[in-house]
C-alpha cells in the first residue's frame, strides 16, 4: 500500500523541479530594474588645518573658486562620487 502523506524523495528536489525554480529566479533577477547609484559632484582638496587631500563638501554647498581665492583650500578638484545614505 502506498502512503500518500509521505514526503517526496530528495531526488526530485534536486532534479528538474529545482532547475526550473532556479531558472525562474534568474529570469526575475535579470528583469528587475537595477537602480543606478546617485552621483554628485564632490569637492576635494587640502586645507591649512588638514594638509592631506580630503572631502571638503558637495559642489553647490561649497564654492571651489571661493575656497581657492580666499586660500581656505588648495589642490582643489571636483569629482563625481556616489552618494551614500
Amino acid at each position: 500500500m502506498i502512503d500518500e502523506n509521505r514526503a517526496m524523495g530528495k531526488g526530485y528536489a534536486e532534479g528538474p523541479a529545482a532547475e526550473e525554480a532556479e531558472r525562474r529566479l534568474e529570469e526575475l533577477a535579470e528583469a528587475a530594474p537595477r537602480a543606478s547609484p546617485v552621483e554628485r559632484a564632490a569637492v576635494y582638496g587640502s586645507t591649512p588645518d588638514e594638509p592631506e587631500r580630503h572631502f571638503i563638501g558637495w559642489l553647490g554647498d561649497v564654492d571651489p573658486d571661493q575656497l581657492f581665492e580666499t586660500e581656505a583650500a588648495y589642490g582643489i578638484s571636483v569629482v563625481r562620487q556616489a552618494v551614500t545614505s
